[in-house]
């Protein structure tokens, strides 16, 4: 068993290389006939959402190979594929017309009791008001609806690549660690809240705050740094989200039901999964008042995080002693570097195997956890979505590693900062 070990890891590797390398590989595409199985391969291996799970793909053949398909069923029957499942549902739910019109009203409503400028206003509410809605809503659909409203409104041809990566790395990070307000919504959390006895009260007074503050001031300084792309642009005034009139408060009422039944029962599949589908009848019936759901980029991002879960049950064996041997301030660190090359659910679940974890180590495991969520498109489990629903404004090649990277540092850093001084 410890050579699969040995391989997950390597494949894991090969995945994370692999995410760096989507745009080239997109580039490759181009030199093949338009629609010829060459171009089309290179676009498959060129989205970020299938990287996980095609190399989880190679690992369960190669176990298959090695041990048959039972042993390889047998550990997939092993593997918690919950919150997969869960974040497809959730970000069909969380990008319906009907929810994305209530959340683009209560956003609008904020932004417009502002003493500023609308377009400052705006973008300003609505990259603090949804990240921190995602204390309440799980982040995976505070995700859904913030680059809903982003790319409707800011990530425009009017927008300069420059202000759009800093804004992707803003709300990356802002989702990121918005969270820890409350003990249930974010998963890095809910990963430790039981074992370690942490209430949503602890959680408000010992972390939530400084991640409000950090998302506060980060905001507010983009918004500095860009205010005469923003006004000059006229960012922010184009159309709404939903091309309809909207819809009936009623057909609103309903919606938000099904999410918040959801994320009542987020753990239990046998749940969540039934109700989806009498969701699905319902958005059938209620069809005058919706728009195409969005079943092919949540089943990507389902895809990609399943793939993720899969090769990443079996990175213990080298993350935990990393945990281990670390002080109070390198294990901040080191945790918030390891969760740019894994998700931070898994860096946080890790920490719960710890025997006699002191209460500062704790600390530094979790908030170097979540202020690391915004570097990567794997560093937390919404990132992909975002991702998904925002790639096309970059343009063909989609969105840049690197450019996702360098947009988020600024932000990872002031969330550190604040989670170590204060």
């Amino acid at each position: 068993m410890l050579d699969m070990k040995y391989l997950a890891t390597a494949l894991f590797i090969c995945a994370v290389l692999h995410t760096f390398s989507v745009k080239r590989l997109s580039k490759f595409a181009h030199r093949y006939p338009q629609g010829s199985m060459g171009e089309n391969f290179f676009h498959f291996l060129g989205e970020v959402e299938v990287v996980f799970g095609l190399w989880a793909a190679v690992f369960i053949a190669t176990w298959s190979a090695r041990f048959g398909t039972s042993a390889a069923a047998q550990y997939l029957e092993e593997v918690n594929y919950t919150e997969a499942a869960f974040v497809f549902v959730i970000m069909c739910m969380a990008a319906t017309k009907p929810v994305l019109y209530f959340a683009e009203r209560l956003i609008g409503f904020v932004a417009a009791r502002l003493p500023l400028h609308s377009r400052h206003s705006l973008y300003l509410t609505t990259l603090t008001i949804g990240p921190l809605l995602g204390s309440l809503i799980t982040e995976p659909a505070a995700m859904t609806v913030t680059a809903m409203l982003l790319r409707a409104k800011y990530f425009t041809t009017e927008s300069s690549a420059k202000f759009r990566y800093a804004t992707l790395g803003l709300l990356f990070v802002n989702i990121s660690i918005g969270g820890t307000l409350t003990h249930f919504a974010a998963t890095p959390i809910l990963m430790v809240a039981g074992p370690w006895n942490w209430s949503t009260g602890f959680m408000a007074a010992t972390f939530g705050w400084k991640a409000a503050v950090s998302i506060v001031i980060g905001t507010v300084g983009t918004v500095l740094v860009f205010r005469k792309e923003l006004f000059a642009n006229k960012l922010g005034l184009e159309s709404d989200v939903s091309e309809a009139k909207g819809a009936p408060a009623w057909v609103v009422a309903v919606h938000i039901g099904f999410m918040i039944l959801t994320i009542a029962n987020a753990h239990y599949m046998s749940f969540f999964i039934p109700l989806f589908l009498l969701f699905l009848g319902w958005c059938s019936v209620a069809k005058e008042y919706q728009e195409d759901l969005r079943i092919k980029e949540s089943l990507l991002v389902g895809f990609f995080l399943g793939g993720l879960v899969t090769l990443g049950k079996l990175q213990d064996w080298w993350l935990q002693p990393v945990l281990m041997n670390l002080g109070d301030v390198p294990l901040f660190w080191g945790a918030l570097s390891l969760t740019a090359f894994t998700d931070n659910a898994a860096l946080t679940y890790l920490g719960t195997l710890v025997p006699n974890l002191s209460e500062s180590a704790k600390y530094a495991l979790v908030t170097g956890a979540v202020a690391g969520g915004g570097l990567t498109v794997i560093a937390n489990a919404p990132n992909p979505a975002g991702y998904g629903l925002l790639r096309d404004s970059f343009g063909e090649d989609g969105i840049s590693p690197f450019g996702l990277f360098l947009g988020a540092l600024p932000f990872t850093l002031l969330a550190a900062a604040i989670f170590l001084l204060f």
